[in-house]
């Protein structure tokens, strides 16, 4: 399929009234275009959006499928005698309301804790952060995004003073010579994303750095199969290889950066034949890797999860960023560094205020004009608001302690599947006095939770969401949900009534609240005010910052000058210090844990979906041929993998092209099936990034039912 262009982008003409709606998927954050047709049957038929150009994945194809599920909530379920029993919608927010503000008149404004999630849109993302400041007054606020892109997003931060996951359009990738791919599996995460590729990958230069034969790599010109966790050192080789054979790019970096001459002092001990010993990587495919980047005429770097979800995830992007800024990409027509959101408003989601250290806008906090600002647009003193709370493991780690939170409410995430070291989260959750979920199905958090709203989904409602370009896009409402159901904005509103607030400080009107939402983000870096829905109906492509209603939006971002003071990018000096846990006699294999493309997130949502689950039914770990033999397995039997933290059940499927020390775990599946019973929490100093990506594990035979 050809790209198609920005001007191209218009979406076709919408007439619910006749049954056809065009929209944008559920899932990630390609934000596929799609059309759903209403009647007699609810259907789905893609159409052409610059990120898929008229393409979808099977997710894509079957999203209607959930809409009229059996597993979707229609009736609010309160906890009576250790059971979930309907209940009214009355009787369930007074109920959640009365608990909220006896148990912070007994323990504190912090008693209650919210917990979000990168697939809520901006209005919601923006009205639970204001809910938690304002109607809560808890600084104890984070979302599942913290375990998603935190890395990245702070690495961007740093280098460039702004965080866009790609600071151009998708589209510019058609015109790559060269593209890095480092810790991406596109082919099953994003399908419609590989066209992007297909202009690089015929030239010869698609580079894949990823220590699986993905489906992905599969249509690289080189794959580099780093050793689980030593990214970093693989990118401050091919950065000692751009150095030595020539290819600094020095009249960009005296004009445009600043700080190379510390990160050099670190790159220069890193030759390519000793990374050579610390990865396993070819030091000749170090050195071509370099030169394949530097000599293409246009050329990217992206990073995504594999790069970002370890304890150093945010150095090791940095150690991407600056071996792209050393080649003179970021800020150049036609080259770039970019990474790869994940959920379907992962970047929206971060920068409206669900994060813990943040305000809308992409503002911080503990910045008094910030702070001032939105106070303002919110009609509260700046004083009353709460500084930072703790990041989202922490947050999930202090629940019913002494001193922690007693009470959490989670709206449009699984905790229970997808936080790193599963079951001490699960006995956390279990400690407290109220647990909140607002769901779509009876997913595993919500089966444990003391009060259940059910809440509705995509095609039930209209919201903005920001794809992976930094793009604002309208998902338009084109079914009504199920008797019994409220929207995110609603549940927020009638709980902030019941607290005492007035009625008009927390309007349940998804144009209304983007409307405040503009206002509170003029001025920060994520500038929505420009944005409007009338200009999205229009079909008008605004990437973000749109600082006002006659500006056009900004596509690509830093090609005059990058977000810091001085117009300066920052390189920042970083080094090799591994994983937080190495194999050793007793855990001897390294675990490395990812998506396959039948599945999304911790799978609450497509385990419902027939079509999806019968082609992946259960949990499965990737295993050398060799490895499985020593552990006295074969294809299809039962594994028992284990880790420090916790013990596994998985099917074992043997795959030759793996490193005999490493197996692979989809994250999608429950109860003893969770991969994050075996990973790491431990933490990136700067993202607070948990290191989801390489562990220390045993795999033996397993006898019994998974």
């Amino acid at each position: 399929m050809t790209p198609v262009t920005l001007a191209a982008a218009a979406t076709h003409p919408t007439d619910p009234a006749a049954g056809q709606v065009d929209t944008h998927c559920p899932y990630c954050a390609l934000q596929c275009g799609m059309t759903l047709r209403t009647g007699a049957r609810t259907a789905i038929a893609p159409r052409e959006f610059p990120t898929n150009a008229g393409g979808l994945c099977q997710k894509g194809w079957t999203a209607a499928a959930l809409l009229d599920s059996p597993a979707r909530l229609t009736t609010p379920l309160v906890r009576v005698a250790g059971e979930l029993r309907p209940a009214s919608w009355d009787d369930a927010l007074d109920l959640v309301a009365g608990r909220l503000r006896d148990l912070q008149a007994a323990h504190g404004p912090d008693a209650v804790a919210i917990f979000g999630g990168g697939g809520l849109t901006n209005e919601k993302a923006y009205l639970l952060g204001k809910f938690a400041r304002v109607a809560l007054g808890t600084s104890q606020i984070d979302y599942n995004g913290r375990f998603c892109m935190s890395a990245a997003a702070a690495a961007g931060g740093r280098a460039f003073g702004a965080d866009r996951g790609l600071p151009f359009p998708l589209t510019d990738l058609a015109g790559a010579d060269a593209v890095l791919l480092a810790g991406a599996n596109p082919a099953e995460t994003m399908p419609p994303f590989v066209q992007h590729l297909r202009g690089a990958a015929a030239k010869g230069g698609l580079v894949v750095v990823d220590p699986r034969r993905t489906p992905t790599a599969e249509q690289a010109s080189l794959h580099l199969a780093p050793v689980p966790g030593t990214d970093l050192a693989l990118a401050l080789g091919i950065l000692h290889a751009a150095v030595a054979d020539g290819h600094l790019r020095q009249s960009y970096l005296d004009e445009r950066t600043t700080g190379f001459a510390a990160v050099w002092r670190i790159a220069a001990a890193y030759w390519p034949e000793r990374v050579e010993r610390i990865t396993g990587v070819a030091a000749a495919d170090q050195r071509r890797a370099a030169d394949l980047l530097a000599r293409a005429r246009n050329a990217y770097v992206l990073t995504a999860r594999g790069t970002e979800q370890h304890a150093t995830g945010t150095d090791t992007v940095s150690a991407w960023i600056n071996l792209a800024l050393a080649l003179g990409l970021p800020g150049t027509p036609g080259s770039g560094f970019g990474c790869l959101t994940g959920q379907g408003n992962g970047q929206g989601g971060r920068e409206h205020g669900q994060k813990a250290d943040q305000l809308p806008g992409y503002r911080r906090i503990d910045d008094p004009a910030a702070r001032e600002h939105v106070a303002r647009v919110w009609g509260v003193p700046a004083a009353s608001l709460p500084g930072p709370g703790r990041s989202a493991y922490e947050l999930l780690d202090a629940l019913g302690t002494e001193g922690g939170p007693r009470a959490l409410l989670v709206f449009g995430s699984n905790v229970t599947v997808s936080a790193p070291r599963s079951a001490h989260v699960t006995e956390r959750l279990s400690g407290l006095d109220l647990l909140v979920t607002a769901d779509l199905v009876l997913s595993e958090t919500s089966a444990t939770a003391d009060v259940v709203l059910p809440v509705t989904q995509w095609a039930e409602e209209d919201g903005t969401m920001t794809n992976l370009e930094g793009r604002v896009l309208l998902r338009r409402k084109a079914v009504d949900p199920p008797e019994g159901v409220r929207t995110d904005l609603e549940v927020l509103s009638a709980l902030a009534g019941r607290l005492g607030q007035p009625e008009d400080r927390f309007p349940a009107d998804p144009e209304t609240v983007f409307t405040e939402l503009r206002a509170a983000s003029a001025g920060g870096i994520a500038d929505y005010s420009g944005v409007s829905y009338g200009r999205l109906r229009a079909g008008e492509a605004l990437y973000w910052p749109v600082p006002g209603d006659d500006h056009p939006g900004t596509p690509r971002m830093f090609l005059d000058a990058f977000a810091h003071p001085d117009g300066r990018a920052r390189f920042v000096p970083v080094t090799h210090t591994g994983p937080a846990e190495v194999p050793d006699a007793e855990f001897p294999l390294r675990a490395v844990t990812g998506r396959v493309l039948q599945h999304y997130q911790s799978g609450a949502q497509t385990r419902a979906i027939g079509e999806l689950a019968a082609v992946v039914p259960e949990a499965f770990v990737e295993l050398h041929p060799d490895t499985a033999a020593r552990a006295g397995l074969a294809e299809g039997d039962l594994a028992r993998v284990a880790s420090r933290r916790g013990v596994m059940r998985a099917r074992v499927r043997c795959v030759g092209s793996l490193r005999p020390d490493v197996l692979f775990l989809p994250f999608h599946f429950p109860d003893r099936q969770r991969a994050n019973l075996l990973t790491n929490p431990a933490l990136d100093p700067v993202s607070r990034m948990p290191e989801f990506k390489v562990c220390a594990v045993r795999v033996t035979k397993e006898d019994g039912a998974a």
